[in-house]
């Protein structure tokens, strides 16, 4: 395990931040009730999407407040597990994808010599 302190989040941290900057504290609250509400698509799956996201980008509180909704809205976890291993796909991909940019690098840098 890591020794790297990751606090929770508690509900005085949550006051103080809206303390701290109320107006976008309230917009990005908002923002996230409708970003999450049922629409084209359905809440279980945006938050099985969420959960994806959450592994890319690595945010632990992330991962932990959308696998929480995720069972909230009714995924198992056999779809939790699902998303997490298509995120890592597209991480993988995305990496494979960019070597395009070291194979030219490298094909001018021999043009060169």
């Amino acid at each position: 395990m890591s020794d790297i302190r990751m606090p929770k989040p508690t509900l005085e941290i949550a006051q103080r931040r809206h303390a701290l900057a109320p107006e976008a504290d309230d917009a990005f609250k908002a923002f996230s009730k409708a970003v999450f509400a049922a629409g084209a698509l359905d809440k279980r799956t945006k938050q099985l999407i969420a959960v994806a996201v959450a592994h890319v980008t690595q945010c632990p509180w992330c991962i932990e407040g959308h696998v929480k909704g995720a069972r909230r809205e009714g995924a198992s976890a056999e779809e939790i597990m699902e998303a997490i291993w298509v995120a890592a796909e597209m991480r993988a991909g995305a990496a494979y994808a960019h070597s395009i940019k070291t194979l030219d690098l490298l094909r001018e840098e021999a043009a060169r010599e």
